[in-house]
């Protein structure tokens, strides 16, 4: 009875997979427990499936809901991709927006683009929060988070990477005796570093493989858990630190010109494929892209 289904009973079933639950479901569609519950029922009898079954933690799919949840995302992000006429108004547009970002994205991308919120649409509340890696996925796929600003290659399996610009690095210190000079990575290599480890206590940083490509091994000896921590922790050191070109400069430090440098990394924008035929996320992605262009 597949041919019965009715865009209210995908958007139902959507909303049950994503939250687990009747009350969170109909908080998401806007309607009442009542009217979710229902909709299941003929759900349940049009598919002969109980598809969701209570249990301690809310609603769990039945082997069936799993095997056709992905079948109805992909209807709906199809649906939502049909272009309509152009009758977004940002300056009347009254939502939330939930913005993920590492400290980094939260200085370069995330300022800007509140600013340009209060100032485009200023009925839009904004709440930013910081990167939870292992939590990510299943936030952004039950709508707990709407947009990601990150390095290219640690989105969650599932999630879309808009590219937003290169980013590169350059080598900074507050160690005097390096002002004006210009270093190999030989000579770069003779230094202590300080690199950034947000992900937990250990001493490795992305351009170890860059050094170990050159046959080189660099003495890391402190790390960070964000950069702007880093920045601060070289202030009075000897020690040297590859840091983002956008942070910078930095009162008190200033930056070792080198004849080589490491790769940059690619800035993503991360979206639910779900969210990718809604005009207002396009609207913003517009705003982001122009402005980082």
């Amino acid at each position: 009875m597949i041919d019965k289904l009715e865009l209210a009973h995908l958007r139902t079933l959507d909303a049950l997979h994503r939250c687990a639950s009747i009350s969170a479901a109909a908080e998401h569609l806007h309607v009442s427990q009542q009217a979710v519950s229902l909709q299941l029922k003929k759900i349940r009898t049009l598919l002969g499936d109980p598809l969701f079954v209570r249990t301690g933690h809310g609603m769990t799919p039945t082997p069936y809901a799993k095997l056709i949840a992905p079948h109805v995302s992909r209807v709906l992000a199809q649906l939502n991709a049909i272009p309509l006429p152009s009758t977004l108004q940002p300056e009347h547009t009254e939502r939330t927006l939930v913005i993920c970002g590492t400290d980094y994205t939260q200085k370069v991308v995330v300022a800007d683009l509140v600013r340009d919120l209060r100032a485009h649409a200023p009925k839009v509340s904004v709440a930013v929060v910081g990167i939870e890696v292992a939590e990510l996925g299943r936030k952004m796929q039950h709508g707990e988070i709407d947009l990601v600003f990150t390095v290219d290659g640690s989105l969650a399996p599932g999630l879309v990477a808009e590219p937003l610009f290169l980013e590169q690095y350059r080598c900074v210190t507050a160690n005097p005796a390096l002002a004006g000079a210009t270093l190999t990575p030989q000579q770069l290599a003779e230094h202590d570093f300080l690199v950034t480890s947000p992900g937990g206590a250990h001493f490795k940083g992305s351009s170890d493989g860059w050094f170990t490509r050159q046959g080189l091994e660099r003495r890391v000896v402190a790390a960070a858990p964000t950069f702007f921590m880093a920045l601060e922790y070289l202030k009075g050191t000897d020690l040297v630190a590859f840091m983002p070109a956008r942070l910078l400069p930095c009162d008190g430090l200033f930056e070792v010109a080198l004849t080589r440098y490491p790769p940059g990394y690619t800035v993503v924008a991360g979206l639910h494929p779900s969210t990718q035929g809604d005009p207002f996320m396009a609207w913003v992605l517009e705003r982001v892209k122009a402005r980082l262009a």
